[in-house]
């Protein structure tokens, strides 16, 4: 794809051509794909390589430039004759959608999306669409049928790798579950319980929120509603880059829910979420918000606290949509050195709502243990 990026920069017959490859992280994108870039571009006369700005200049005026999607406000503003989305199964779902697309759209570019499966997520539906449509292109290339590598070098990995490992990796299965996934069975659990699917608002119910602040990154928020007799119901998510706190309360204040408990993070307390003296938490308060600041804490008791909590939830499928991706794709941290996970999460797009969720597990929790209901019992809904 590096190749045919620079080939595109160079033929292409608009002005001033745009072309991009994209991986999860600008680093990674910068440690696969910068050497390629270099190497297959050095024999072009006048080809200008910029490593501060991980780009080539063509002589035509064409450019090839090197993204991470870690920093996706990064990216709006630009324009592309192309594109090519790297491991597009660990990409933020609302990517291409909201910024990329539209990047597209001027000079009706191009978008190319490989990648290694991570279970039916949207890059899944993406593979399932391009099947059944005939201006795109879908392949599948599995190393047991292209014989890129021998039987020997596959044999041999099958013997130091789980079967998941093996079929998500070396056979392209969307069927194998995520390595280290924290929440993956548990997301698989409630779809064949036929726990995701339509979950209306109950007006009878308060609706409790969760919240996971970023400052220059994504701001997640949950909304649930405990129901007599145990289940939780999970009726919304809102995700959203660089905005401040008064541009959640607004998204809120317009949604018709009648409203109980915000879980918060400690961090809501902070000021640089947004400008001036006053808090994030104080703004909140001050229009009304009934905040639960969840104290600073080990991210592998927030950890546990979700997975006692998601055997009761019941998720609506189209509103809870990209948090749910976010909940099946949150991962252990893999040590590359060691050749193991991590205690650790890693830290990507999937950190938000799965910190958000863990925020409301953790104080769900607590107020049950204040009533001595733990776990076994229904969930709070009321004022303590």
């Amino acid at each position: 794809m590096i190749n045919q990026l620079l080939k595109d920069a160079l033929t292409c017959q608009l002005p001033r051509p745009r072309y991009a490859y994209l991986a999860p992280f600008r680093n990674q994108a910068k440690t696969v794909a910068w050497d390629y870039l270099k190497h297959f571009s050095a024999p072009i006369p006048g080809a200008i390589a910029n490593e501060s700005e991980l780009r080539v200049d063509t002589p035509n005026g064409g450019r090839v430039t090197l993204y991470g999607c870690d920093k996706p406000n990064a990216l709006r503003g630009i324009y592309l004759d192309g594109a090519v989305l790297d491991e597009n199964a660990q990409m933020p779902p609302t990517l291409f959608g909201e910024v990329l697309r539209p990047a597209l759209s001027d000079r009706q570019g191009y978008a190319v999306f490989i990648g290694t499966p991570m279970g039916r997520n949207d890059f899944y539906d993406l593979w399932l669409m391009a099947q059944n449509d005939p201006e795109w292109y879908a392949g599948m290339y599995r190393a047991s049928e292209t014989g890129i590598l021998s039987d020997a070098e596959l044999n041999d990995a099958r013997k130091v790798m789980t079967t998941e490992q093996y079929a998500q990796e070396y056979e392209c299965s969307f069927d194998a579950s995520i390595v280290g996934a924290y929440y993956g069975a548990l997301i698989e659990q409630a779809e064949q319980e036929g726990r995701i699917t339509s979950v209306p608002y109950d007006p009878a119910l308060p609706v409790d929120t969760s919240w996971d602040i970023g400052v220059d990154d994504c701001t997640s928020i949950w909304f649930w509603q405990g129901v007599p007799g145990g289940e939780v119901h999970c009726i919304d998510h809102l995700e959203h880059n660089n905005k401040g706190v008064e541009w959640y309360l607004a998204e809120l204040a317009h949604k018709p829910y009648r409203y109980g408990t915000d879980y918060v993070p400690h961090d809501m307390e902070a000021r640089s979420f947004v400008a001036g003296n006053r808090t994030p938490a104080g703004i909140a308060r001050a229009v009304g918000r009934r905040l639960n600041v969840i104290e600073r804490m080990n991210p592998l008791d927030r950890i546990q606290a979700t997975r006692l909590l998601l055997p009761r939830v019941w998720f609506d499928k189209d509103k809870c949509k990209d948090g749910l991706e976010a909940l099946r794709q949150y991962r252990k941290e893999f040590d590359a050195k060691r050749n193991t996970y991590k205690e650790t999460p890693y830290h990507d797009w999937t950190s938000h709502a799965a910190d958000s969720a863990g925020h409301y597990a953790v104080g769900f929790r607590g107020v049950q243990a204040s009533h001595r209901q733990l776990e076994i019992n229904p969930p709070y809904y009321g004022e303590a």
